[in-house]
Protein backbone atom coordinates (compact mmCIF):
# COMPACT_ATOMS: atom_id res chain seq x y z
CA UNK A 1 0.00 0.00 0.00
CA UNK A 2 1.22 3.35 -0.62
CA UNK A 3 1.15 6.11 1.45
CA UNK A 4 1.47 9.84 0.60
CA UNK A 5 1.34 13.16 2.63
CA UNK A 6 -1.00 16.01 1.17
CA UNK A 7 -1.44 19.57 2.96
CA UNK A 8 -4.68 19.99 2.75
CA UNK A 9 -6.27 23.77 3.54
CA UNK A 10 -8.06 23.49 7.13
CA UNK A 11 -11.12 24.70 5.82
CA UNK A 12 -11.37 22.99 2.73
CA UNK A 13 -14.65 20.33 2.48
CA UNK A 14 -13.95 16.78 2.86
CA UNK A 15 -13.38 14.37 -0.29
CA UNK A 16 -17.00 13.43 -1.59
CA UNK A 17 -17.64 9.49 -1.44
CA UNK A 18 -16.91 8.34 -5.01
CA UNK A 19 -18.88 9.14 -8.14
CA UNK A 20 -20.70 12.37 -5.80
CA UNK A 21 -20.53 15.99 -6.75
CA UNK A 22 -17.41 17.18 -6.65
CA UNK A 23 -17.36 19.69 -3.80
CA UNK A 24 -14.17 21.32 -4.30
CA UNK A 25 -11.95 19.66 -2.02
CA UNK A 26 -8.77 19.90 -3.91
CA UNK A 27 -7.48 16.01 -2.66
CA UNK A 28 -7.60 14.35 -6.25
CA UNK A 29 -5.51 17.65 -7.84
CA UNK A 30 -3.07 17.84 -4.41
CA UNK A 31 -2.42 14.22 -5.10
CA UNK A 32 -1.43 14.47 -8.84
CA UNK A 33 -2.24 16.68 -11.77
CA UNK A 34 -4.97 15.74 -14.24
CA UNK A 35 -3.99 14.83 -18.02
CA UNK A 36 -4.27 19.27 -18.52
CA UNK A 37 -2.38 20.23 -15.28
CA UNK A 38 0.45 17.26 -16.04
CA UNK A 39 0.94 19.90 -19.50
CA UNK A 40 0.70 22.93 -17.06
CA UNK A 41 2.70 21.70 -14.37
CA UNK A 42 5.51 19.72 -15.93
CA UNK A 43 4.97 17.23 -13.96
CA UNK A 44 3.06 14.08 -13.35
CA UNK A 45 3.19 13.82 -9.20
CA UNK A 46 2.58 15.79 -6.16
CA UNK A 47 0.48 18.95 -6.50
CA UNK A 48 -1.01 20.30 -9.66
CA UNK A 49 0.20 24.04 -10.05
CA UNK A 50 -2.75 25.20 -11.00
CA UNK A 51 -4.84 24.75 -7.98
CA UNK A 52 -5.77 27.31 -5.77
CA UNK A 53 -7.28 27.87 -2.94
CA UNK A 54 -10.72 30.33 -3.06
CA UNK A 55 -11.43 32.20 -0.27
CA UNK A 56 -14.74 33.11 -1.33
CA UNK A 57 -15.97 29.27 -2.19
CA UNK A 58 -13.73 28.14 0.60
CA UNK A 59 -12.89 25.54 -1.50
CA UNK A 60 -10.12 24.31 -4.01
CA UNK A 61 -10.56 25.82 -7.92
CA UNK A 62 -8.96 24.51 -10.85
CA UNK A 63 -6.73 28.16 -12.42
CA UNK A 64 -7.53 26.55 -16.06
CA UNK A 65 -10.92 26.36 -15.92
CA UNK A 66 -11.81 30.14 -13.58
CA UNK A 67 -8.56 31.62 -14.45
CA UNK A 68 -7.28 30.58 -17.68
CA UNK A 69 -5.83 33.99 -18.65
CA UNK A 70 -3.46 33.79 -15.81
CA UNK A 71 -2.39 30.28 -16.68
CA UNK A 72 -2.48 30.09 -20.27
CA UNK A 73 -0.81 33.73 -21.41
CA UNK A 74 -0.73 34.46 -24.82
CA UNK A 75 -2.39 36.59 -27.65
CA UNK A 76 -4.42 33.14 -28.47
CA UNK A 77 -6.47 33.39 -25.48
CA UNK A 78 -8.09 36.60 -26.01
CA UNK A 79 -9.10 34.84 -29.65
CA UNK A 80 -12.87 34.36 -28.77
CA UNK A 81 -13.32 31.02 -30.88
CA UNK A 82 -10.00 29.76 -29.86
CA UNK A 83 -10.53 30.33 -25.84
CA UNK A 84 -14.29 28.34 -25.81
CA UNK A 85 -12.69 25.62 -27.78
CA UNK A 86 -9.56 25.59 -24.71
CA UNK A 87 -11.83 25.98 -22.21
CA UNK A 88 -14.39 23.03 -23.46
CA UNK A 89 -11.82 20.80 -24.13
CA UNK A 90 -10.21 22.10 -20.44
CA UNK A 91 -13.46 20.73 -19.10
CA UNK A 92 -14.09 17.50 -20.94
CA UNK A 93 -10.35 15.83 -19.82
CA UNK A 94 -10.48 17.20 -16.50
CA UNK A 95 -14.30 15.82 -16.31
CA UNK A 96 -15.72 18.35 -14.26
CA UNK A 97 -18.73 18.24 -13.18
CA UNK A 98 -18.48 14.89 -13.49
CA UNK A 99 -18.61 13.56 -10.07
CA UNK A 100 -15.24 12.23 -7.89
CA UNK A 101 -13.03 10.39 -9.45
CA UNK A 102 -10.40 9.92 -6.91
CA UNK A 103 -10.74 6.10 -6.39
CA UNK A 104 -8.00 5.90 -2.31
CA UNK A 105 -8.67 6.15 0.90
CA UNK A 106 -7.76 9.59 2.68
CA UNK A 107 -6.95 9.43 6.62
CA UNK A 108 -7.45 11.73 8.81
CA UNK A 109 -4.91 13.09 10.75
Amino acid sequence: MHHQVIHIHAEAPPKPALGAPCNGCGVCCLVEPCPVGMLISRRRKGACDVLFWSDEASAYRCGLLVQPDRFMAGRWMSWGPLRRLWLRWARRVIAAGRGCDADFVQDEP
